[in-house]
Formats: structure tokens, sequence, C-alpha cells
């Protein structure tokens, strides 16, 4: 039947009745399943815009300032999307990761700087999302903080060694723990029936109400991840065409991934704020810990909702703490040349979330500090990004456009101005 259509068509000749509706069907099922083959890369990374420290920022802002901050998740998630699709674009083009593209075309002591900042954004990455995971067990099965944090620590060990059986298998587990956030979600957004005014106010109109520029900044940090910048330029390679032509078309194929991706993501987000803000804010109820909200949903929403929130808590930090281990495989190789085996970088990694949870430190307040220290590191992976996405010895016929390379540097300055009014601001100036 196929070969029949081919001909039809390549002759000239008038198709028998009826082939034209096959050919379309024919067509439009290749087109869907090459998209479902491209699926994965970026579902895996927008793992990490929703983790822990989504949790601890969206509910602290949506507690203290209601739906005021939803633009600001929207701008982030559309920073994200543009970073995330220049990321693929350089890892298909190139046939290299960001680290290892820094490793080979930056001096040593560039390199190194880089290097130093990407471990740092990736041991404040793993701080949140273990301790995320560990808080999940703590509300759902009222496990002690110790003992969920070793759990944890295993069952991210058993993920990750997944990959063993291929980069699919790793990522269809994790898009299931992300089917579970979203449903989890869907059961709170039910329950707390939002304002719509209050939420199409908060997502279009951007206000800045007093004293919610460090939980900005932390929104930011939350959303726009440096670790996952660096990876999901790693994460493309295993289906990385040869062709030139080819390639091309794999990138439009990955933006479609990308898009459904993070917008996901960004509803997940978007849905804590402004559940928060329905639940919490309207009632003049301060929220100081993600403990402490689980608690209150309860007497408020019911056992559902507070069981609801603990599973998506527990999800996000069991898919985010795999994630994480992911890059920073990829930043110690790419950066250095070096291959630690994955059970003592989640070793070594995994220690300031123990010391926390060992001397007591607030996990909200710890959490949320993680989020800042990743807005600081982000034109870490940006800048590094921006000079290989325009460069045309690395980029060849792929190379960004000017207007879009151009973007990409605003969003850089639009950041690194943002930590330095931040510091500014917690330095007592403003």
């Amino acid at each position: 039947m196929q070969e029949l259509v081919r001909d039809a068509g390549r002759e000239g000749r008038a198709m028998p009745p009826g082939l034209g509706g096959v050919r379309s069907r024919l067509y439009t099922r290749f087109k869907i399943g090459k998209l479902l083959e491209a699926l994965g890369p970026a579902f895996v990374v927008s793992v990490a815009y929703m983790d822990p420290g989504n949790f601890a920022t969206n509910i602290e802002g949506g507690a203290r300032f209601g739906s005021a901050l939803l633009w600001v998740i929207l701008w982030s998630n559309l920073a994200a999307i543009y970073l995330q699709s220049l990321s693929a674009k350089v890892g298909i083009a190139s046939g290299r990761n960001l680290p290892a593209l820094c490793r080979e075309n930056f001096p040593p002591a560039v390199n190194y700087f880089l290097w130093a900042v990407a471990e740092i954004a990736a041991m404040a990455t793993d701080l949140a999302e273990f301790l995320g995971a560990a808080l999940g067990f703590h509300l759902l099965f009222h496990l002690p903080l110790l003992p969920a944090a070793f759990l944890t620590a295993a069952i991210t060990f058993f993920l990750v060694s997944l990959e063993k059986y291929g980069q699919k298998v790793v990522e269809r587990a994790i898009a299931a723990l992300v089917g579970v956030i979203c449903l989890s979600y869907l059961v709170e957004i039910f329950l707390a029936r939002p304002g719509v005014r209050e939420i199409v106010t908060g997502t279009l109109v951007p206000t800045l109400p007093a004293g919610s520029l460090y939980l900005v900044a932390g929104i930011v940090g939350a959303t726009v991840m440096p670790h996952v910048v660096y990876l999901h330029s790693e994460l493309v390679q295993q289906r990385r065409p040869a062709a030139l032509e080819e390639r091309q078309r794999y990138y439009r194929l990955e933006k479609m991934d990308i898009l459904i991706a993070m917008n996901t993501a960004f509803l997940i987000n978007g849905a804590m704020l402004v559940v928060a803000a329905a639940v919490f804010h309207s009632r003049g109820i301060e929220v100081l810990s993600i403990d402490e909200a689980h608690r209150t949903l309860k007497p408020l929403l019911g056992a559902l909702s507070s069981n609801a929130f603990a599973v998506a808590l527990l999800a996000s930090g069991l898919s985010s703490s795999a994630v994480g281990t992911m890059a920073g495989q990829v930043i110690m190789s790419g950066f250095t040349g070096w291959n630690i085996p994955p059970f003592w970088r989640r070793f070594i990694t995994m220690l300031p979330a123990l010391v926390v949870i060992g001397t007591g430190l607030d996990p909200v307040k710890i959490l949320i500090l993680s989020q800042i220290v990743l807005s600081f590191a982000l034109p870490g992976a940006i800048i590094p990004l921006l000079y290989f996405a325009g460069c045309r010895r690395i980029m060849g016929e792929m190379t960004v456009s000017p207007p879009v390379h151009l973007m990409g540097w605003g969003i850089a300055f639009l950041i690194i101005a943002m930590n330095f009014f931040l510091l500014l601001q917690t330095s007592g100036v403003f």
C-alpha cells in the first residue's frame, strides 16, 4: 500500500480513490511515531524544574504574597525553555556536551573556575532534592528524617542504576514519577478551588510586593536550573544523527519535547503557588515549613489533600535526586575527564543533607537558600552556552541567529542584575 502511494506521487498520476486519505493517515502516524521516539530528554531535565526547592519557594511565595508572583514562574519558565532549547541545539550540532566543550575550548583556569561553580550548583541541587525526598518519606510514613535520608539514597542508587538497561528505561521511570506529581496536584487544585481572576492577574500583571525580591530570586533559581543546562546537552547525544539534515530534523522534534515537558513543569509550579495562595494566604495563615504546610492542609482540605501533597513531594525528591546524580556525572567527566562511580559521587553529595538533618536546621530555610545559590551559579552555565551557540566553528550550519543570540544575553543580564540587587538588599543598602 505504501509503495503504491509513493509510486503514484513519483509518476504524477492521480492516486486511486481513497488512497489520499490512506497517505494522510500514514504520514500522520509516521510523524507522531517520530515525535514519540524523540520524547524523553526534556522530560528528564524538566524534573529539576519541579523539585523540592520549587515546593519550598512556591509554597512560601503563595502563602506570603498570594498569586502575585505567578508572573515570575511564567517568565522563568520561558527563560528555561529558551535555555534548554539552546543546550539541546549545542549538543546536537557539536556532538559534545557543554562541560566537554568548555574543557576543549577554554584555558585551564577558566575551565576549572566554571567546574567549581558547576559543582557548587550541583551540591546545592543535591541538598534540595535529598532533603525533599526525605521529608516526603517522613510525612507519608512518619519515618524519622535520618532513616528516611538513607532510604532516599538507596532508591536514588536504584534509579541511576537503570542506566545500564539504556537511557530510555531511565526516561520512562522518571516520566512515571512526573505523572505522579501531575496527578497529585490535579487533586490539590480540585480540592483548593482557587479563584480564576487572581490566577489570571498574577500571571499577566508583574508586581513586586515589598520584601519579595529574595523569594523572587529563589523562584528563578528553582525554575531555571544550571545543572540541567549541562545535562541536556549530553542526553541528546544518544539520538544524535550523523547527517546535518537529520540533525536539524531531530532538533525540531526535540523542541517539541522541550515545549511539552517544560510547560508541564510550569503548570505544576503554578499549581503549587496557587494552592498555597488559595489555602494559606486567603486565610492569613503563615506557613514556615513544608511539614507545617502538610499538617495544615489536613484540617483545611482533608486527609486526601495532605497525602497527595506528601506523595508529590516524595516523587519530586526521588526523581530529581536521580537526575541530579546524572547531571553530576556529566559535570565531573566533562570538565575534568575524570570518571567517578555514581555511588561515590552520590555518597559525597548527600553528606551536606545528612549534616542539615543531623543538626536539626530548618529544612525549608535550607531549601530556599539552596535555590538562591543556584540563581547565583546560573550565569556560569548560561555564558558558556551562549558563547558556543554563537560560535560557527562549533555549531556550523546550526549556529543561532543574531536576534536569538541577543535574547539569550538579555536573559543572562537580567539574572545577573537581579542577583546584584538581591545582594544589595540583603546587605542593607536597600
